[in-house]
């Protein structure tokens, strides 16, 4: 409980924005309180449980004082235009051999919203079942934009090994990725890298990350299509 509450903060501030120290603290016992109020507690039986949603969330956050500007911040995503996203039951099983989430039809603002449940999703299941796994995150810059979600993927990709799970993340915008300290240190605890065919903006950060000579350099500028550096 003490873990999904740490990643459910970090999702409501991708969804809310900055947060004080004071709201902080009301978000953090709201949920422990939104647990209770469907009964799991530590010393329960997760498998008879009904997980609670985000309007339950919004119910107890509406009877605690001090977070009124919370609650109207969350009625987007219980009420208004983006309710039907997040205010309902997960109904996706992880059964496949192969799982695609995509989410090429989410607005900007909900992107990093939506990346971030999905990974945390996965996260969950590749720990409560243990066996080799993939996974691939596609347009990996998304995730460094937002501070929290690029600590996520840094922890999920620093842990992963534990589970037997791989993690490959994929970017075009190599700039946005290397930016954030968390997308340098992703790179560095990746055991293979592959570098394809590189713009002259985005050039001098590549070379100085993977310490690229002159001629390393000179064929990413002009790689022709499928070639590159591995």
């Amino acid at each position: 409980i003490r873990s999904a509450v740490i990643t459910l903060k970090s999702l409501v501030r991708l969804m809310f924005g900055d947060l004080t120290n004071e709201e902080d603290s009301i978000i953090d016992r709201a949920l422990l309180e939104t647990y209770a109020k469907k009964d799991i507690t530590p010393d329960s039986d997760l498998s008879h449980v009904e997980p609670p949603l985000m309007k339950d969330f919004e119910d107890v956050l509406s009877g605690m004082v001090g977070a009124e500007q919370l609650v109207q911040r969350l009625k987007k995503y219980t009420e208004g235009t983006f309710a039907g996203l997040f205010n309902s039951p997960t109904n996706v099983e992880v059964s496949n051999q192969l799982m695609v989430f995509s989410v090429r039809d989410l607005e900007d603002e909900l992107r990093p919203i939506g990346i971030s449940m999905i990974v945390s999703y996965i996260w969950n299941v590749a720990r409560s079942k243990l066996k080799k796994r993939l996974l691939v995150i596609d347009e990996a810059w998304w995730l460094m934009q937002n501070e929290d979600s690029a600590k996520f993927i840094y922890s999920l990709v620093k842990r992963a090994r534990k589970y037997y799970l791989g993690v490959t993340t994929i970017t075009q915008d190599v700039n946005d990725f290397l930016r954030s300290p968390y997308g340098q240190a992703i790179v560095n605890n990746s055991a293979l890298q592959l570098l394809m065919k590189q713009s002259p903006a985005g050039i001098d950060i590549v070379a100085k990350t993977f310490l690229l000579t002159q001629s390393e350099r000179y064929l990413l500028l002009e790689a022709g299509v499928g070639e590159g550096i591995f």
